[in-house]
């Protein structure tokens, strides 16, 4: 059986998996399988470890879960969706870190996206600009659920997924130390329009997902003031934890042999 190119991984070995957790950093992968074998009694397997793109399978009794990192952004993002859904995926949730844009958004919170402002372009080879990039309803759900269960701090609403991290998020700290003008003041209008947070990759997989007919969802841990902030070790840790500590926390709800059944029936047929 042939592996898919990026990922090199293929149907038979990922053992009917239909949910998979995308962190962007590979180094985030074994981590989050560890977490989610603990918490289903299973055991965490190495299948791949391509570019940007590294995947563990947790293994537990009816309830294996894909962890595969997407890399920075939204194309490298997009590979990793398109393939795991060509091998049978049809949940896929983000768990990565974001810097907050309103002010009572604090580091170490969670943001549960429900949408996302499409600043991106690799979405637009999947949908138009038009079509909204939403997150599905019974991910949300299951998010907010995970959340409450461990404990952590999170807030729901819409997010502001950029290409860049640079100027797309309006830092000045970059090389030039300069913004194009249709980015200055991108952040005080974000704010004012009730946008959460900044991150990179979700406006490409929602738009994927609710286009595809499949189940994507994002949390993300604060780790620092968009477009301003510094982010030190000790934001980063926490953040990462959280969202993490959320991800895992929905997943009781997401294996249940009725919602995998529903996200079954809605994939499109060839």
């Amino acid at each position: 059986m042939a592996n898919v190119y990026h990922l090199d991984i293929n149907k038979k070995i990922i053992r009917g998996a239909l949910v998979a957790l995308l962190p962007g950093d590979p180094g985030r992968v074994e981590t989050i399988a560890n977490q989610v074998s603990k918490t289903f009694g299973g055991r965490s397997v190495k299948l791949a470890s391509k570019r940007e793109f590294t995947t563990f399978l947790s293994i537990a009794p009816g309830k294996s879960v894909l962890v595969t990192s997407t890399g920075i952004g939204g194309p490298s993002t997009s590979i990793a969706v398109d393939e795991l859904a060509r091998l049978g995926v049809t949940t896929f949730i983000r768990v990565g870190t974001a810097g907050a844009i309103q002010d009572y958004v604090k580091n170490g919170d969670c943001v549960i996206t429900t949408g996302s402002v499409r600043l991106d372009g690799a979405s637009t080879h999947y949908a138009p600009v038009e079509y909204p990039a939403v997150a599905d309803h019974g991910v949300v759900s299951a998010l907010i659920s995970g959340a409450k269960k461990a404990g952590v701090a999170f807030h729901t609403g819409v997010t502001a997924s950029s290409d860049t991290f640079y100027p797309g998020e309006e830092r000045t700290d970059s090389f030039r130390k300069y913004v194009l003008r249709r980015f200055k003041g991108a952040t005080a209008e974000l704010k004012a329009l009730h946008v959460l947070n900044y991150e990179m990759e979700s406006s490409t997989l929602l738009t994927m997902t609710a286009s595809m007919g499949l189940k994507g969802g994002c949390v993300t841990g604060v780790v620092n003031r968009g477009s301003v902030g510094g982010i030190t070790k000790e934001a980063l840790k926490k953040g990462e934890e959280n969202a993490i500590k959320t991800a895992v926390g929905a997943l009781e709800h997401i294996v249940s042999e009725r919602y995998l059944k529903a996200a079954f029936n809605r994939r499109p047929r060839a």
